[in-house]
């Protein structure tokens, strides 16, 4: 069971990200920590997270967002979702929240750009069907072994659920791509696991794909422990008996214990391999893997810069 602490945020909405891939467009977190509680999950590092199975809901959000947009003279081309947490997390405040505040930019012309393993209300669907040029969807499956995902993504949707996501928003005519990330060393990256997991991401209409190898720090570590059941977290960790300290880059490049290079070069180059043969593009994240790869995950999607204009006060 998850607490919500209810809480005023002082600090803007519309914050920068620290990652270069999302260096384009602003952020915007509903909540500080996520209901999701992913054991791999890298926010269970940072300074304010409030612990697994606890999320704060900034409840003056929408209002803060109207009047930052306001003050604003050139609008955002779009806004991503989420660097620290989900929009789509199982809790009714939080997904009213992010539906009232999808329909605000959507309403102002402003694209929305979303990662999620959320399961989405069938009204906001509708909501992101009726904008589709607007929005761009990576919707993340490390697998589509139920088992497993139940192992390391505690309260996400189930894959069976984020699967038919995918294939109603690419029968919408939304821009969608996969997130396959982390992937877990000794579990998911084997051939037959690839060859499922694309197989179904391919008859849902992707065409695109993100990967990466899971990385470990200390907290990511400790979470782990306490929720991966012994034999498979051995299988896992096995694999990071060597390993290479690579730096993540962001604006403050904070060192992880990685999979050694040509480990992860392998495990990546399978991944497209296996992708390839269902007519997927997989694009490698350089911020994860600075020493194996340069170019972007497209976590942030494109969207076309807005001129600076006169305008009307954002509705109240």
């Amino acid at each position: 069971m998850v607490t919500i602490i209810r809480a005023m945020r002082r600090t803007p909405i519309l914050t920068p990200s620290s990652l270069a891939c999302l260096s384009a467009l602003p952020t915007i977190n509903l909540t500080g920590g996520c209901a999701h509680d992913c054991a791999y999950c890298y926010i269970q590092g940072y300074s304010g997270y409030p612990g697994q199975g606890s999320v704060v809901l900034y409840e003056n959000t929408l209002a803060k967002l109207k009047a930052e947009l306001g003050r604003t003279i050139r609008q955002p081309p779009a806004v991503f979702f989420s660097p620290s947490s989900d929009l789509f997390q199982p809790m009714p405040a939080v997904l009213a929240m992010a539906h009232d505040v999808l329909e605000l930019l959507l309403r102002e012309g402003i694209g929305v750009s979303i990662v999620t393993k959320g399961a989405i209300p069938k009204k906001t669907l509708t909501l992101l069907a009726r904008h589709a040029g607007l929005v761009r969807v990576q919707v993340g499956i490390i697998t589509i072994d139920e088992t497993v995902a139940s192992q390391f993504e505690v309260n996400a949707a189930p894959v069976r659920m984020r699967v038919e996501h995918i294939r109603q928003l690419v029968g919408s005519g939304i821009s969608v791509e996969a997130r396959v990330d982390p992937i877990l060393p000794g579990i998911t990256d084997g051939h037959d696991s690839l060859r499922a997991l694309f197989g179904q991401l391919a008859t849902a209409g992707v065409r695109k794909a993100a990967a990466s190898v899971l990385f470990l720090r200390p907290a990511i570590l400790s979470a782990l422990r306490q929720n991966v059941p012994p034999d498979t977290l051995r299988l896992l960790l096995d694999a990071y008996r060597v390993h290479d300290r690579v730096p993540i880059r962001t604006a403050k490049p904070a060192l992880v214990h990685a999979l050694p290079h040509a480990l992860r070069e392998e495990i990546l180059g399978r991944v497209r391999d296996v992708a390839a043969e269902r007519a997927i593009t997989v694009s490698i994240c350089a911020c994860k893997n600075p020493d194996l790869a340069a170019g972007t995950c497209n976590i942030a999607g494109t969207f076309p810069r807005r001129r600076a204009a006169s305008r009307q006060p954002v509705l109240l």
